[in-house]
């Protein structure tokens, strides 16, 4: 079934979710699509498989999104009204990030697929496409950065930390961390720098299978603060918003 012919039976159900969701999946897709049946049909469909999909229709929002919170995948609509789809991956390639893009073009749109691939882009879609095929790439890419992810050692300032060995150290020297405190380090390490809610925080620690309160999550933050004064890194409090994870400034 083409996306486009599966919308229409899509797009009511989809108007009753949130346009920013925060489901128990732990695979956070952002859709920055300005055509809202597509963008309805799209988050439906992924939202029924079981990711957490957040949404913007432009390429402000979408640079904005980007810039403050995390994703594990970024579906983008090259034609963005505000800024352009190319502007919007520039700049999220200029920051550093590694998130997968999937890239969405008309189909004679080559010369913007060729663009988008060479800027960074992971992959792409030629509209009108098939469900079937974008679940596929979804998960291909998804996988992908998590794998890459999974073998890399986080480091940030004189802070270490081994996501395969779970074991922190600053300038050598392990940390002597409970699960839950490496849980919470690597959360930040993924994140430098970015500032990360506390619903976000109970979100991803409550993949244990428990309940954690906001409450507890502030005592994690104020062990782990402590266990990090000498590794050139603190965490700081965004008042009212949550958590970000920065370096020291120099005196």
């Amino acid at each position: 079934m083409l996306l486009h012919e599966a919308c229409d039976s899509l797009e009511t159900s989809a108007r009753a979710s949130p346009l920013w969701d925060r489901r128990g999946s732990d695979v956070r897709i952002l859709i920055a699509e300005d055509d809202a049946m597509l963008a309805d049909g799209l988050t439906y469909s992924l939202r029924d498989t079981g990711y957490s999909v957040d949404r913007v229709t432009t390429g402000v929002e979408a640079d904005a999104a980007l810039s403050t919170s995390e994703f594990d995948l970024l579906i983008l609509d090259l034609g963005l009204p505000r800024m352009s789809g190319l502007e919007v991956l520039k700049r999220l390639r200029s920051r550093g990030s590694p998130v997968p893009v999937l890239i969405l073009t008309a189909a004679d749109g080559v010369d913007d697929r060729v663009r988008g691939l060479d800027m960074g882009a992971d992959d792409y879609l030629a509209k009108p496409f098939v469900l079937a095929e974008l679940a596929a790439r979804v998960r291909a890419l998804t996988r992908r950065g998590r794998s890459a992810a999974a073998g890399a050692t986080l480091q940030h300032g004189d802070l270490s930390y081994d996501q395969v060995g779970k074991v922190a150290a600053i300038r050598g020297q392990t940390l002597d961390l409970s699960a839950r405190e490496l849980a919470l380090l690597e959360i930040f390490l993924q994140r430098p720098g970015h500032m990360v809610s506390k619903e976000r925080i109970v979100d991803l620690l409550c993949q244990w299978g428990d309940e954690l309160s906001t409450n507890a999550v502030e005592v994690y933050i104020h062990r782990l603060r402590r266990k990090l004064e000498s590794g050139g890194v603190e965490i700081t409090t965004v008042r009212g918003l949550g958590y970000c994870l920065q370096k020291v400034r120099a005196a």
